[in-house]
């Protein structure tokens, strides 16, 4: 509850920033709320949900955020009608107090898992910053974090250049808000679809598959002659591929650290991988002075999902691990052949 009472508060100042600077500091402080919401929400999400469904559930959980984008969307679009732009975007801000009283009043009638509480009331350490530095955890840590840097550099690079690419070919989107709904939509079914995939194949089955096609589509913007009508097909598997590949790492990041550190390990390597793969933007940007726009996004997202799957292929498979038997000593130690259902030990 904190993280989101945090989140909102900085929301709502961002509303009422003067400067630039202002604005920027109550956006970075904005963005750890959510960074903590986000490593709290799954660990509860995977220590409540049946092994068997836990990649179901945590995406479909996941695909919320389509949702949540395609809604605030309507709500810009609307305040620019009826407010004038000096006024619509601090509204904007403030509008994000209303779905926070929502969560928190759902919030407020959920409890902790059974076995955060027996890890709670256990021998185990408790957890803090310090836990990320501890050798026992510390292979896991980085090759998650690779592996978040990978997923979110490449899909920085993809959406945050995309507009300037399709305005560098001419090409006539029917709007702006259009294009964003269809990419909302491709999310949506991209985070079903990974979901489903995470149970049947794998977590990392899921995520290499998907990080080529991201990669191919990528490739499609650099090649192919656009118009508006591959534009939106286009645009749809971005949603599907570089977005909905998110619903993968909820279940596979809270299947790799013991319960009493599974929070702030997760959040750490999320939140790293995060930070460092937002890089992506400006990466772009300069080589894109030397070598084209779209040949810059193309090497970019080609370095960035081969991190990622670099990340993958040595982390293990975890599919149906009964994570309250992960012990202290993170029996995950080697790679497991893709695919196959990783077993815990007690």
């Amino acid at each position: 509850m904190f993280a989101i009472i945090w989140f909102t508060l900085f929301g709502v100042l961002a509303g009422f920033a003067q400067t630039y600077n202002q604005l920027l500091i109550a956006r970075t402080l904005q963005g750890l709320g959510f960074g903590g919401e986000w490593a709290v929400g799954a660990a509860l999400m995977a220590e409540v949900i049946d092994a068997r469904h836990r990649g179901k559930a945590m995406g479909y959980v996941q695909s919320g955020f389509a949702l949540g984008w395609a809604l605030s969307v309507v709500v810009a679009t609307l305040l620019l009608a009826w407010l004038p732009p000096e006024t619509a975007w601090r509204v904007a801000f403030w509008s994000g107090i209303i779905p926070a009283f929502i969560v928190l009043f759902i919030r407020r009638h959920i409890k902790d898992a059974p076995m955060f509480e027996r890890a709670r009331k256990s021998h185990a350490p408790r957890a803090s910053l310090a836990s990320v530095f501890n050798r026992k955890y510390a292979r896991s840590l980085i090759l998650s974090s690779v592996l978040v840097i990978g997923l979110q550099a490449g899909c920085y690079a993809i959406l945050v250049w995309l507009p300037s690419l399709l305005s560098q070919r001419e090409v006539a989107a029917a709007s702006k808000i259009v294009t964003v709904f269809i990419m909302a939509f491709g999310s949506f079914c991209g985070f079903a679809v990974a979901a489903d995939l995470c149970d049947r194949i794998g977590r990392r089955p899921t995520l290499i598959l998907l990080s080529i096609c991201a990669w191919i589509v990528t490739v499609s913007y650099m090649l192919l002659p656009l118009n508006a009508t591959l534009t939106a097909i286009l645009g749809f598997l971005v949603g599907f591929s570089a977005i909905g590949m998110f619903a993968a790492p909820g279940p596979f990041l809270s299947e790799l650290f013991p319960t009493h550190v599974r929070t702030t390990c997760m959040g750490f390597a999320y939140n790293v991988g995060k930070s460092v793969g937002a890089g992506s933007i400006v990466g772009v940007g300069v080589l894109s002075t030397h070598i084209g726009l779209a040949n810059a996004m193309g090497a970019f997202c080609l370095v960035a999902y081969t991190f990622a799957v670099f990340g993958i292929l040595l982390l293990p498979e975890t599919r149906g691990i009964a994570i309250e038997n992960i012990g202290g000593e993170n029996d995950h130690n080697e790679a497991a052949p893709l695919g196959s259902p990783a077993r815990a030990q007690t």
